[in-house]
């Protein structure tokens, strides 16, 4: 039996984070344990944290956006090593054989495992997963600044590689935060034209050497009437509703609308807008491992990073706080000071 992991933990829904112990059981045979660095804070970890989807076990350590050295490794594990500094995201396990996973979309596996679901993840001194989702990193990567690329950068990088975008694709990009302000960068380092919707136009220059090329207000139904036919892709990153007709007028032919933030309430679609011009409304959920690894190496290349504010460990209530006030700029990370 291992020596117990440290964490924090919240034992009832939108309660504090305390410190907390627990015994993690023998290593399983294709499993590889963690030295956590730095974990970012995702937004789904402040909605596990309120039981906002149902699906929260109590006590809670979320942490899915992990940065570490490999510290142990059952005989299974393959192509990684105790030493090698590793990235851990949203997902910990799968299954490995079904058609999903054999084919490279284990992200569709119907036994996927979250690192934050029924089990405890990154905000903690050691964190735990299957090999295969575990992605090591570039020796040029900034530690304190990877973990968001994880969940956050997958998860906007994915549909680039799934729509098969071109450089020569006209894209848009609603709301410009954690999520977003990766795309814009994703996008540009692609090669498209880049449009940034925002809400806050004071961001405009920021947004500019972020890659955007132009930067258009997203709740200005006026002004989303001039871009009408021109989009091979509008990502939206935000979880509010908008003038998504108005964003469908806004496609090219054979134009898609990809969501990728949880907005609650039904997305209202008229059928002849989808059959006149061949559009489409998809999303995804972050990325396969591979998709992961490509990511990883996209952005070793193009210098990208993720913008971030740093804490310890042990300020990971003042982080939380600092993330439900909607200032974060763009993304929070925490510095492992157990």
């Amino acid at each position: 039996m291992s020596e117990k992991i440290k964490a924090f933990a919240a034992h009832e829904p939108k309660g504090k984070f305390e410190p907390f112990e627990f015994e993690a059981g023998e290593l399983g045979n294709e499993q590889i344990e963690i030295k956590v660095s730095h974990c970012g804070i995702c937004h789904s970890d402040l909605s596990m944290l309120n039981n906002d989807w149902g699906m929260t076990v109590f006590p809670f350590v979320g942490g899915h956006e992990v940065i570490g050295e490999i510290v142990a490794a059952g005989d299974g594990v393959k192509g990684l090593a105790v030493g090698d500094k590793v990235g851990l995201g949203w997902n910990s396990a799968t299954c490995g054989h079904c058609d999903n996973c054999i084919s490279g979309y284990q992200i569709n596996c119907p036994n996927l495992e979250g690192t934050i679901v029924s089990r405890h993840g990154g905000f903690a001194d050691r964190v735990r997963c299957n090999w295969d989702w575990a992605v090591k990193l570039p020796d040029s990567m900034d530690a304190s600044k990877a973990g968001p690329l994880f969940c956050g950068g997958i998860t906007v990088f994915n549909p680039f590689v799934q729509n098969d975008i071109k450089p020569t694709d006209k894209v848009g990009v609603i709301g410009i935060g954690g999520l977003g302000h990766l795309a814009l960068q994703f996008a540009d380092k692609w090669g498209c034209e880049v449009t940034a919707f925002t809400s806050d136009l004071s961001k405009t220059d920021e947004l500019k050497e972020m890659g955007a090329d132009f930067v258009v207000n997203s709740r200005d139904s006026l002004e989303l009437e001039k871009l009408a036919g021109k989009f091979d892709m509008i990502l939206s990153t935000v979880n509010v509703s908008l003038d998504w007709q108005g964003y469908l007028k806004a496609l090219a032919p054979k134009g898609k609308l990809h969501l990728v933030g949880a907005t609650l309430e039904p997305v209202p679609i008229v059928s002849f807008q989808l059959i006149m011009g061949q559009k489409s409304v998809s999303g995804t959920a972050t990325g396969s491992p591979a998709v992961v690894r490509k990511m990883v190496e996209f952005c070793a290349r193009h210098n990208i990073e993720t913008v971030t504010e740093n804490f310890k460990m042990s300020e990971i209530n003042e982080a939380f706080a600092h993330l439900e006030s909607g200032k974060a700029r763009y993304r929070i990370v925490l510095e492992n000071d157990f």
